[in-house]
């Protein structure tokens, strides 16, 4: 197979956006409901979409839609309700990112939207590659863009490898090249569609429309990876008689930041403990199943405490940091564990 040449930027339509081109119109995704030319939808499902799949993105956007259907509306509530609405995607700084960007171009752009892809970049949480895809999308601009699925292309059709800043400038700059001269949205979704759906981490190289000449031998460079730290953790179901349960919310920093979480300690021996540095006692204390969730830096091992029958002892502080939630009112913004926990007490009789 003969390998291209690395060093040419001269490369023709037929030679790669052509193809790409044509493998989309037959087998591309068209229906994705921000498939629209509208700034506001294009650049929330640019930012949910960022280390997330379309499948998990897709039913988030519906609800996120209907809550915040424009840019006034996200920008005017509360950041508590944005990020109630974001639970469970992860990633939480890119809600609160999104939330201040609205502010931005409501108030100091009076809803005027930067068009360009530097204009887009100032926006909080908005890096070259998401700007580049809003300003194709909703401004017919002509901008690369290099997200994971489009990196993942180039560095295996050009076998351009190698690491730092010296290979991503290279990689922009066969992204930039590769633009074709018409077409320049549906070939932005092309690309992103063909490495989400055939030039995945493990390829299928046959249903590949690059194939007779991609540099790829099946082979991909070692990468040394960290290892993902483990950390284990007691959670505490703290429930009052009224079947009303005790949470706390989060620094704004950190894992989680802003959201409404469960109190936690280092051991589950501590319960009792932990109850009391909020005020609380309880009648009894329930070990309840263990699980693992896994997040980006670290895995948790969390170990639930149904601390049951749970008085107050002593005046708690005031403020909007803890709340006593119903059980059968909709979730405030919790983590994806703390929402599996509070399910499974729901359905303890």
């Amino acid at each position: 197979m003969a390998k291209p040449c690395k060093n040419s930027l001269a490369f023709p339509d037929d030679a790669f956006a052509a193809r790409v081109l044509r493998w989309y119109d037959l087998h591309g995704r068209h229906d994705l409901p921000w498939q629209v030319s509208c700034a506001y939808r294009r650049w929330v499902s640019e930012i949910m979409l960022q280390q997330t799949t379309v499948a998990a993105v897709i039913p988030y956007f519906m609800r996120f839609m209907e809550r915040f259907p424009t840019i006034d509306a996200l920008s005017e509530a509360p950041v508590a309700d944005v990020m109630a609405h974001w639970a469970g995607l992860g990633y939480y700084a890119r809600a609160r990112n999104l939330h201040a960007a609205a502010r931005v171009v409501v108030r100091t752009l009076q809803g005027v939207w930067p068009q360009t892809v530097e204009g887009l970049s100032a926006l909080p949480g908005i890096g070259r590659s998401t700007a580049g895809a809003i300003a194709v999308f909703a401004f017919a601009a002509r901008a690369p863009i290099l997200d994971a699925n489009v990196r993942r292309i180039l560095r295996r059709y050009h076998d351009e490898q190698g690491t730092g800043a010296a290979h991503t400038r290279r990689l922009w700059a066969l992204a930039a090249d590769h633009l074709p001269a018409q077409r320049v949205a549906d070939y932005t979704q092309a690309i992103m569609d063909l490495g989400a759906l055939v030039c995945r981490k493990t390829p299928d190289c046959p249903r590949c429309p690059l194939a007779s000449d991609c540099a790829f031998t099946g082979a991909e460079p070692a990468v040394a990876r960290t290892a993902r730290r483990e950390r284990s953790v007691a959670m505490l179901l703290a429930q009052r008689a009224d079947g009303c349960v005790f949470l706390v919310r989060r620094p704004t920093r950190g894992v989680w930041g802003g959201l409404w979480s469960l109190p936690e300690c280092p051991l589950a021996d501590d319960a009792a403990f932990c109850l009391r540095q909020h005020g609380l006692e309880a009648r009894a204390c329930v070990l309840l199943a263990p699980f693992t969730h896994t997040l980006t830096h670290c895995t948790l091992h969390i170990q639930p405490i149904h601390a049951q029958g749970v008085v107050t002892t002593s005046p708690q502080p005031g403020g909007d940091d803890m709340m006593w939630y119903p059980l059968d009112q909709p979730a405030p913004g919790v983590p994806a564990p703390v929402g599996r926990l509070l399910t499974r007490l729901r359905e303890i009789p």
